[in-house]
């Protein structure tokens, strides 16, 4: 039985129109490995909800940090509404989707709200200055879809071990980068030597299922594929 702690919200923040970061205090004792994550319960109409949720912050950072994507369900609305303050509580870390350095070439492989263990993984990374190389692949509908976009373009400019290829499947006319979804002939070209690489993905499960395939396809072996699957999103 995994430890249950209390912590108060620092601030919410308002990653995209869809999706929005919780940050609270990292209470005493409690420690975690980049991407894991934590069971969050929170005050539903009738009574507590509880939803497992990945940190989406770095074990470097002094706060713990939760992003949801909005649903629009009795879980995400009790999340939308916390505010400056609010108690919560939650157990954990759980999870096994992890990295602490074990690999020299580590590919991302995402989609929406699937970023946040990797964020969590790239954070840490980038300030313990490990010398792994990290390439992401991460796919959104639109520009203003991609959580954290800001802040991997300043952690590329701090880690140069570090390349983020973002990718649209409904880009805007202003749009100058990558489109469409992420596929093979898209790994081939950017990442020629993949098949020396360690592949995380993360996200959906209908996402993960595709990056699967889409290994697979490649002649990834099963030990150099790293898998998350988000419930609750299909």
């Amino acid at each position: 039985m995994k430890p249950q702690f209390k912590s108060q919200v620092i601030e919410t923040v308002q990653n995209t129109k869809s999706s929005r970061s919780i940050r609270f205090y990292r209470p005493p004792g409690f420690d975690y490995l980049p991407g894991q994550f934590i069971i969050l319960e929170l005050n539903g109409i009738e009574g507590e909800i509880r939803k497992p949720l990945t940190l989406s912050s770095s074990p470097t950072e002094e706060f713990l940090q939760v992003t949801k994507r909005l649903t629009g369900h009795e879980f995400s609305n009790a999340l939308l509404s916390l505010k400056k303050g609010d108690t919560i509580r939650f157990s954990g870390p759980y999870g096994n989707f992890t990295f602490n350095g074990e690999y020299y070439k580590v590919a991302m492989l995402s989609g929406g709200i699937g970023i946040t263990p990797l964020r969590s993984i790239i954070k840490y990374c980038t300030d313990k200055g490990l010398a792994t190389d990290i390439f992401l692949f991460y796919s959104n509908r639109q520009e203003d879809d991609i959580p954290f976009k800001d802040e991997f373009d300043s952690l590329m400019t701090k880690n140069q071990n570090l390349t983020i290829i973002n990718t649209l499947t409904r880009p805007g006319p202003s749009w100058k980068g990558r489109m469409g979804r992420i596929d093979a002939d898209m790994i081939k070209e950017l990442l020629p030597n993949y098949a020396d690489w360690t592949f995380y993905s993360s996200g959906p499960q209908r996402m993960v299922d595709s990056m699967l395939l889409l290994l697979e396809e490649l002649g990834i072996p099963e030990k150099q594929a790293r898998l998350e699957y988000f419930p609750g999103y299909d």
